[in-house]
């Protein structure tokens, strides 16, 4: 098993990504403190991975809340006795989900994503590094953005928000890497949790927007990459648990796409079927007619 008695605390696992992968890390052998804002989705999955033979505790954290995520550092150390792997998965989207025009954003929009997807990602790195520095060493992986790779349209603040999530993450990395702390990022393009865009309190539904989103047909799939099933929660989930084996010892400060698809490497212009052709003749009879 890839996290074989390791222990890892895991920002935002009552829901959507940061579930998947406390169940799927639980797999694979670790010890998981599984974290929420919403107290009874956090003991939800932490039941659910006690009742699979997996070891399991779960506290109530706002990550936008300093003490909150030094308590979670603190209970993985007093339950388990130590911290290999911080995960900060939490994250919220803008309000309105693309809806409300970046002229129109509040200023209370933009503190309350920044101060969830940023600030709560520098106190999960700062509070886990102390520990980790004690240890002589640890794995921190934060969950990004595609957003911070390519703009999303009317998601100007939380592409604000994921871009400052990866400087800070390369910069960890610097400043980190002598005491043999890795730090390391995702950054998901599609198969990502519908919980994302509901409200906190909301179902848990465990699936990605492309599962729930009708009969799949690859034919018309967003991404380049044409497979036969719909890219879901545990692809991106594979990619964090990557990050934090010792598969992966020699990587930080580093942020790399999960789940893409392809869709990151084409251009904004769009190349119908047969193009090829057209522009073969094109350039015939403009060469026929100098």
């Amino acid at each position: 098993m890839r996290l074989e008695g390791k222990v890892v605390v895991i920002t935002g696992a009552g829901s959507g990504l940061g579930r998947e992968s406390a169940l799927l890390f639980s797999r694979e052998g670790a010890s998981v403190v599984v974290t929420d804002i919403i107290e009874r989705r956090a003991k939800d999955v932490a039941d659910l991975i006690g009742e699979r033979g997996g070891r399991a505790v779960a506290l109530k954290v706002d990550v936008t809340v300093e003490s909150d995520v030094a308590e979670a550092v603190a209970a993985a150390v007093r339950q388990f006795g130590r911290l290999d792997v911080m995960y900060a998965n939490a994250g919220v989207t803008v309000p309105g989900q693309g809806t409300v025009a970046l002229e129109d954003t509040t200023e209370e929009s933009w503190t309350h994503v920044h101060d969830t997807n940023l600030k709560g990602v520098f106190f999960s790195i700062k509070h886990a590094a102390r520990v980790m520095k004690d240890q002589g060493g640890g794995t921190i992986v934060v969950t990004s953005s595609a957003s911070s790779l390519a703009a999303y349209p009317s998601f100007t603040i939380y592409t604000a928000s994921k871009g400052g999530v990866n400087a800070l993450v390369r910069g960890a990395a610097f400043d980190l890497g002598k005491y043999g702390i890795r730090v390391n990022a995702i950054c998901p393009t599609h198969g990502m949790s519908v919980n994302f865009g509901l409200p906190a309190d909301a179902e848990v539904v465990g699936r990605s927007y492309e599962e729930v989103s009708g009969p799949w047909d690859p034919t018309y799939a967003p991404m380049p990459l044409k497979l036969r099933r719909p890219p879901n929660l545990l692809d991106n989930a594979y990619a964090a648990l990557f990050l934090a084996s010792d598969e992966s010892a020699y990587m930080s400060g580093v942020c790399f796409p999960t789940t893409d698809g392809g869709t990151l490497g084409r251009v904004a212009i769009q190349f119908p079927e047969g193009w090829e052709l057209a522009q073969q003749a094109a350039f015939a009879g403009d060469n026929e007619n100098p």
